[in-house]
């Protein structure tokens, strides 16, 4: 006898492969194996031409060149790349560089590793509804500022960044702009030309395509970004970045992108109706509280705090009925409260009791109303057993 698989609601943390993606996969697995870089014969030229494909796909979301798109391991190689990448090149120029409390650790760290290496990093604050306020972000501009690094989309809170009025603050500025977008592309609209967007770091498996592969998009003119490369070995992605291409991935990720800009504007409004319809349910459990602004917000996304409650009991108590997370899924195994609750003002005891609700293209209003139900007895029976 079958056990019934729980409701999956942690699209934040990984989507899917839609079914599409996995049948452009699999011939690149099989009969289509050449290397890319294999110059001298068929089968590398067919590899070659599938991974240019894919480049432009990828391109094409962001609104980009080909030419503009570094292929990488995920987002967080990416996020290396164009920080670490921009502040070697550039060192002689300034030492100095600008981001936000609230980024993924995958922005964070390369910071601290920076700051080691004798770099200056300033972290803004956010607000309590965990927006950037672009004059906290220009009042944190030296003239040695090399780099303003803010995400896209907080990948626990879901809350959107002005991207354009940032982007053409550090364009004034002569400061480049990098942001990560793991959560946000293929959600929301992403126009590097429009945004003002010199650096832009995403991955396939945020957008229901394979895991292990991601991009880095790097602007070529006004201005033209300069990285200085972080892996050696080959001369691969005109030498920003060295390794054999997975060319199966590359395909997955192209395909996984042309269908999320087919998707994205009626995804998004689907996804906006069910999350709202979610929220409209839990609201009616005493004592729950929205983290984050209601808008700007990702489409799938709520993060919600019960008070008195802690997140892990009701996770224990809610694994046989659906799937979630109390925070981003890298930090998921540590006790420590989210770092970006506590930076939007959250108490210690709050920032432990909440819970990320990350809907995808495949949730439907049926286990939006059975998940509903069963958060509202589970915090009944967490709060009765606390007592």
């Amino acid at each position: 006898m079958s056990v019934e698989a729980p409701i999956y609601l942690d699209h934040h943390a990984t989507t899917p492969c839609e079914p599409a993606v996995v049948e452009a996969m699999l011939p690149w697995l099989t009969r289509d194996f050449g290397n890319a870089a294999s110059r001298a014969h068929a089968f590398g030229w067919t590899a070659d031409a599938a991974v240019e494909r894919a480049r432009r796909q990828v391109a094409a979301l962001v609104g980009a060149s080909p030419k503009e798109i570094v292929f990488t391991s995920g987002a967080t190689e990416a996020n290396n790349l164009a920080l670490k990448g921009v502040a070697e090149a550039y060192a002689a120029r300034g030492r100095h560089l600008v981001t936000c409390t609230t980024e993924h650790k995958a922005v964070l760290d390369p910071c601290d590793w920076l700051v080691t290496r004798g770099f200056e990093v300033t972290r803004v604050r956010v607000g309590a509804d965990g927006l950037v306020d672009p004059a906290e972000v220009e009042a944190a501009l030296r003239p040695d500022t090399l780099l303003v690094s803010v995400m896209a989309a907080n990948n626990e809170i879901g809350t959107l960044a002005p991207l354009e009025a940032l982007g053409a603050l550090c364009h004034a500025r002569g400061v480049f702009f990098h942001t990560d977008a793991a959560q946000a592309a293929g959600k929301v609209p992403l126009d590097v030309q429009a945004q003002r967007l010199d650096l832009v770091s995403f991955t396939a498996h945020k957008l229901y395509g394979p895991k292990g592969v991601g991009a880095l998009y790097v602007r070529r003119r006004d201005p033209q970004v300069r990285l200085a490369a972080q892996m050696h070995g080959g001369g691969h992605e005109r030498g920003v970045r060295s390794g054999t291409l997975p060319v199966h991935q590359l395909v997955g990720f192209g395909e996984a992108c042309a269908l999320a800009a087919t998707h994205l504007e009626a995804d998004a409004a689907r996804l906006t109706t069910l999350r709202d319809r979610l929220w409209a349910k839990l609201q009616e459990v005493p004592g729950a509280r929205l983290n984050g602004a209601a808008a700007p917000r990702l489409p799938g996304n709520l993060n919600v705090s019960f008070d008195g409650v802690e997140a892990e009991a009701l996770l224990i108590a809610l694994r046989p009925v659906v799937a979630l997370s109390s925070g981003a899924a890298c930090a998921s195994a540590t006790l420590e409260p989210s770092h970006v609750l506590r930076a939007i003002g959250l108490d210690e005891a709050r920032a432990h009791g909440s819970l990320r609700f990350g809907l995808g293209r495949g949730t439907t209003e049926d286990e939006v109303e059975r998940v509903a139900t069963a958060v509202t007895r589970a915090v009944e029976a967490v709060r009765r057993l606390s007592v």
